[in-house]
């Protein structure tokens, strides 16, 4: 059986309660169908505001707190088919917690190993992020990554920017995490206008060149090094590359 949900995180949990609840067994688990032919029973989950916050309330008091906080961050590795694996991890957790902790479980090993591919690429992301100053001072920074990590960004640069208001962008997902004053959020943004810079931006970014300039030894340039450490990937919205 091919079971089919709408990609959101309550749609899961609405799939786990049916899963759990009516003993399905399901082969695969799809946010959107291939397009190839298939010869399984497909069932599609409707989302259901009852069975999912059935299912969360359950797993906020019968998971440890890691554990549960796994899952949500399982999530946001929405580039990566883990459907299958986050579902038998749940079901294991509900039988006997601590089989989360055992690493043999195959599902168990794939989602520690995803998550901490998650949290590398949050790292990475620290260093590789460049702000850029709009015309009322707030900072700006645009990327596009292989994991949902806006939140994670966030509350790092919360930490450093705390008297600075920020917004951080991700242009693929139309997400943006987005600190004003002492609020901050994540929102949808379904339409975007390129900003207006500040008239110091420029000046700005002629600095930080210089000085990434500056701090070249020519006779040490070594761009397969270079792209090692800071692959095209992250290269897109980092100043210091620009033409």
């Amino acid at each position: 059986m091919i079971l089919v949900y709408d990609g959101s995180f309550e749609g899961f949990l609405t799939l786990v309660y049916e899963v759990y609840y009516e003993k399905l067994k399901p082969t695969k688990v799809y946010k959107t169908l291939p397009n190839e032919m298939i010869f399984e029973k497909i069932l599609e989950i409707e989302t259901s505001k009852e069975k999912y916050e059935k299912v969360f309330n359950a797993l906020k008091i019968k998971f440890p707190k890691d554990c549960f906080e796994k899952i949500l961050n399982i999530f946001m590795c929405d580039s990566k088919e883990f459907e299958m694996a986050l579902l038998e991890y749940v079901i294991i957790g509900f039988k006997d917690f601590k089989q989360l902790y055992n690493i043999n479980n195959s599902c168990v090993f794939f989602l520690n190993s995803l998550e901490k591919e998650l949290f590398r690429l949050v790292h990475k992301m620290y260093a590789f992020i460049r702000f850029e100053e709009l015309e009322d001072g707030t900072l700006y920074g645009k990327i596009e990554s292989k994991f949902n990590i806006v939140y994670f960004l966030g509350k790092h640069f919360l930490k450093r920017f705390n008297n600075q208001n920020f917004i951080i962008h991700d242009l693929n997902r139309k997400l943006a995490f987005v600190k004003i004053q002492n609020d901050f959020s994540v929102q949808e943004v379904a339409f975007f206008d390129e900003p207006n810079y500040s008239s110091n931006e420029q000046k700005f970014q002629k600095l930080w060149k210089s000085f990434f300039s500056a701090v070249t030894i020519k006779e040490r340039i070594n761009p397969k090094l270079q792209q090692n450490l800071v692959p095209l990937v992250y290269r897109t919205y980092m100043s210091e590359f620009f033409d």
